[in-house]
């Protein structure tokens, strides 16, 4: 999930829940959009390799 925030940036969230704190993990920050795209795809990769 990426979310922007108010400074313009793009914040890549977990998809889950963290059960712990009932809030989502970040997964980084990133300047632009394509950037977040693009680390959120690695995420998946690493995910499933």
């Amino acid at each position: 999930m990426i979310r922007k925030l108010s400074s313009g940036q793009y914040r890549l969230y977990s998809r889950k829940k963290n059960p712990k704190t009932g809030r989502r993990r970040n997964l980084g920050t990133f300047a632009t959009r394509e950037k977040a795209e693009a680390h959120e795809r690695a995420v998946q990769y690493f995910k499933r390799h």
